[in-house]
C-alpha cells in the first residue's frame, strides 16, 4: 500500500515539476532503480545496411551490463529511436531523448551528416552523445565522446600506407555528403604531401546504384589505388559492378574502402569484395580475450551467421566506456561523466585503448586488412596506438 501511494504522489509531483523526470525508484523499493540510455540509429533507409547492426551491438552491451548488476546499482533502460537515414529526423529524435525521455546519455548516429544535425541539439540541451563511427575529424564538442577513428587514424593513415605499399596514383570515389568529401580532401592533401597524385574524384548521392561513369573513369585513368568512400547500400551495386568490370581482381589496382567492414560485406556479397582492402581500427578476427567474448556473445544472441565489424565494436565499447565513467565519477551527470572520461582506459574488442586527456577522442590502432572469400579479414598491417589529432596539419 505504501508503495502504491508513493507512486501516485511521485507521479503527481513530477507532473507538477517538483521531481525531475525520469522518475527513479528509491534504493529501498522492491523494483530495481533504473537509468535511461538513448540509442539513436538508422534501422530503416539506405544507411540501415551499416547502422542497424550497431543497435544490436549496443543492446548486447546493455544486457551484459544489466546482467552483471548494472551501473552504480541501476539497471539501464534503453530507449531506441530510428533516425531513418534522414538528418532532420535524427535532430528531432535527439530532442525527444534528451528533453522528454531525459536520458543520461545517447549512443548514436553513423554518418557525419547525422552527427552534425544532432550536435547543436546536444550542446544546447546539455546532453551527451557517444559517436561510434570513423569520421573526418575537424571537430571537438564538449557534449560528444568520439569512440571511433578520426582522419589521422583512418584516411590519412590509409593514404600513408597505400602510398608506401601500393602506389603513388589514386582515384577517389565517395558518397556526396560531409564525411566522404572532407575525407577525400584530407587524403588528397596527404597524398600531395607525400609526392603522389590524385587522378580524379567522383561523388554520388546516397543510395546511388549506377556506377558505370565512375568505373569508366577508373579504367581510363588506370590508378594504382582506388580509395572508396562510398557509404551504405550504394556499396552493394558499386562492388558488384567493379567486380564485373574486372577492377576488384586487377592485380595492378588496389581497392581500399574506408566505410566497408565485415558487416557491410555480408550485404555486399563476399564474392564481390574478396581481394579488396579495408582500413579499420577493429576486425572480427582479432585474437584477444575481450574480442572473443564480444564475438561469442554477439553470435550467441543474434545467430552464428552474424558478423561483427568496426562500428559495432565501437558502439559496444561506447556503452562500457559510459559505464566506467559513471562509476569513476560516482554520478550520471553529464559534466561529471565527461570529466571522468579524461584518460579513461578500456580493454575492449579492439585492444587496450583510452580517451585522450582533453579532446574526447580515443587513442586508436589503424589496421589494414584484405577481405577473404568467407567475408572475414586477413590483417596485413597494424600501427602502434595513434594519438588522436582532430585538427591535423596534413600539408
Amino acid at each position: 500500500m505504501k508503495r502504491r501511494n508513493f507512486i501516485k504522489s511521485g507521479v503527481a509531483a513530477a507532473v507538477a515539476g517538483a521531481i525531475p523526470a525520469p522518475f527513479i525508484w528509491p534504493r529501498g523499493a522492491s523494483a530495481a532503480p533504473t537509468v535511461k540510455m538513448g540509442i539513436l540509429h538508422s534501422v530503416t533507409g539506405t544507411i540501415a545496411i551499416a547502422e542497424k547492426s550497431v543497435v544490436d551491438a549496443e543492446m548486447l552491451a546493455v544486457e551484459e551490463i544489466n546482467a552483471a548488476g548494472g551501473v552504480r546499482g541501476h539497471q539501464i533502460e534503453a530507449i531506441i529511436e530510428d533516425g531513418a537515414s534522414d538528418w532532420p529526423t535524427f535532430a528531432e529524435k535527439a530532442r525527444k531523448l534528451i528533453g522528454k525521455d531525459q536520458v543520461a546519455a545517447v549512443q548514436g548516429c553513423y554518418t557525419s551528416a547525422s552527427r552534425k544535425a544532432v550536435l547543436p541539439v546536444f550542446e544546447k540541451m546539455k546532453g551527451l552523445l557517444y559517436y561510434p563511427t570513423y569520421y573526418e575529424g575537424l571537430e571537438v564538442s564538449p557534449n560528444i565522446m568520439y569512440t571511433a577513428q578520426e582522419a589521422t587514424q583512418s584516411s590519412i593513415a590509409a593514404t600513408d600506407w597505400l602510398f608506401e605499399n601500393r602506389g603513388e596514383t589514386f582515384y577517389m570515389v565517395g558518397s556526396d555528403y560531409i564525411w566522404p568529401r572532407t575525407t577525400i580532401k584530407l587524403s588528397t592533401m596527404a597524398l600531395k604531401r607525400l609526392g603522389g597524385k590524385s587522378l580524379g574524384e567522383t561523388f554520388f548521392p546516397l543510395g546511388h546504384i549506377e556506377w558505370s561513369s565512375a568505373i569508366n573513369k577508373i579504367k581510363a585513368t588506370k590508378p594504382k589505388v582506388v580509395l572508396n568512400c562510398v557509404v551504405g547500400g550504394s556499396n552493394v551495386a558499386f562492388f558488384k559492378q567493379m567486380k564485373a568490370a574486372g577492377i576488384i581482381d586487377d592485380p595492378d589496382i588496389t581497392v581500399l574502402s574506408l566505410a566497408v567492414s565485415e558487416e557491410e560485406v555480408s550485404g555486399i556479397g563476399r564474392e564481390n569484395a574478396a581481394g579488396s582492402l579495408t582500413l579499420m581500427g577493429y576486425f572480427q578476427s582479432l585474437d584477444n580475450a575481450a574480442n572473443k567474448k564480444f564475438v561469442s556473445g554477439f553470435k550467441s544472441k543474434y545467430g552464428q551467421d552474424r558478423v561483427t565489424g568496426d562500428t559495432l565494436a565501437c558502439g559496444y565499447t561506447g556503452v562500457y566506456l559510459w559505464k566506467l565513467a559513471c562509476e569513476k565519477a560516482d554520478s550520471f551527470a553529464v559534466q561529471d561523466v565527461v570529466a571522468a572520461s579524461s584518460e579513461l582506459p578500456i580493454d575492449g574488442p579492439e585492444g587496450n585503448v583510452r580517451f585522450h586527456k582533453d579532446n574526447h577522442h580515443l587513442w586508436k590502432y589503424a589496421r589494414v586488412g584484405e577481405f577473404l572469400p568467407d567475408g572475414q579479414v586477413n590483417m596485413i598491417y597494424e600501427s602502434e596506438l595513434i594519438e588522436p589529432d582532430p585538427f591535423p596539419k596534413v600539408v
